[in-house]
């Protein structure tokens, strides 16, 4: 395994939980990671899986980071042509007592977008995430440009 394997590995098994805690809500992030097209994209994402073990529903109502120009919640959404769009999801995301909420390619997750410098392999995006009930949770989550599309093993919200 290369020096790099390896820093990469620990930096993502420190990322791997990360938890809130505010009255019942009891919100734990897992499995987070980044993503961009090329070297030279403008625009990125991430995905996780956002778990709510507490006895209240919570929702993720905003995103925070430095990383680009503009950070939102977006998901994918049939237009009445067939086609695909991504589009902002302004009333965030629910995360109902004892369930996850999977943020994940082609479905809900985080958009970067003006990114204000490269993602590459190994990196570390620093982001907030802002609950209604749980608040701010602050997250790192490691640029993985090799992780395939299936990376959360089937998981639905």
């Amino acid at each position: 395994m290369s020096l790099k394997s390896v820093i990469i590995a620990a930096a993502a098994a420190a990322a791997v939980a990360t938890s809130a805690f505010a009255g019942d809500a009891m919100i734990m992030v897992h499995d987070q990671y980044a993503r961009v097209s090329s070297p030279t994209a403008k625009a990125g994402a991430a995905f996780m899986e956002i778990i709510n073990k507490g006895e209240a529903g919570d929702q993720l109502i905003d995103v925070r980071s430095d990383v680009a120009a503009k950070v939102q919640l977006h998901t994918h959404k049939e237009g009445g042509d067939g086609v695909m769009k991504m589009m902002h999801v302004e009333e965030g995301f629910a995360v109902p007592a004892g369930e996850t909420h999977v943020l994940q390619r082609g479905g809900d997750h985080i958009m970067f977008m003006g990114l204000k410098q490269a993602l590459n392999h190994g990196d570390v995006v620093k982001l907030t995430l802002v609950f209604e009930k749980a608040g701010e949770v602050e997250i790192e989550v490691p640029v993985d440009l090799e992780r395939k599309a299936e990376g959360h093993g089937g998981h639905s919200n």
